[in-house]
């Protein structure tokens, strides 16, 4: 299968491992992967805002860079999310890795080797915008060597939200600090999930604590 790889700006600045990641998963899995470089940011952070007509002046770029291609995955459901909405030609083929892995291509187990003990943050955007369902917790359960283990509380906010972190910091550090000494809980080593902006909310109030405890892109997961 030919398929276009959505970095998303995170991903592009920030966090290039979880695009690398899952650029490695899905050649060993036999798909050919190509990285569109006229891709930008997909409009949710103008969508979120309120800036509806930018937001879909980029969706329908999106559309035109994307178009060509029989799938396009990113390792972000927020964004995914967002493409959906704003590129309407596009959106039934815009799909979030772990979904894309298990819905479409029916693989649970991706030939990953972790032997760390790991807990798995189900993001608000994989739980309500593109509703993952369970394909995360199939991936890493067939990951040999990783002990997943439950997250108490597990469908609450990190707080990060995009701009509700700033515009709300201080409810959002409170979320946060609940967020955190749930994972603490759990004795995990690791933290996953399929966004890496919730992600880096999460590994910044256990950076700031000292904790110990690593935050991973599930998909850097799949791709060891």
């Amino acid at each position: 299968m030919r398929i276009g790889l959505f970095v998303t700006c995170l991903g592009d600045t920030l966090f290039p491992e979880a695009p690398r990641a899952a650029l490695a998963v899905l050649e060993r899995l036999g798909h050919e992967v190509e990285f569109p470089r006229e891709q930008t940011c997909c409009g949710q952070l103008h969508l979120n805002s309120g800036y509806r007509d930018e937001a879909r002046a980029l969706g329908r770029r999106f559309g035109r860079i994307f178009g060509g291609y029989e799938a396009i995955v990113s390792p972000s459901s927020s964004c995914v999310g967002a493409a959906r909405e704003l590129s309407p030609e596009t959106a039934g083929r815009v799909f979030e890795l772990s979904e894309f892995l298990v819905a479409n291509l029916g693989v649970d187990d991706v030939g990953a080797y972790f032997p760390h003990r790991v807990t798995y943050h189900p993001t608000c955007h994989s739980l309500r915008v593109t509703r993952v369902g369970d394909a995360p917790f199939r991936l890493l359960a067939a990951v040999r060597g990783l002990e997943l283990v439950e997250l108490p509380a597990a469908d609450e906010c990190c707080g990060f939200g995009g701009m509700f972190a700033v515009k709300n910091a201080d409810t959002s550090a409170a979320m946060l600090a609940d967020k955190c000494s749930a994972v603490l809980s759990t004795g995990a080593e690791v933290c996953t999930a399929v966004d890496g902006s919730c992600l880096m909310q999460i590994g910044g109030g256990l950076s700031r604590q000292r904790a110990g405890v690593r935050t991973m892109h599930l998909a850097e997961i799949l791709a060891s």
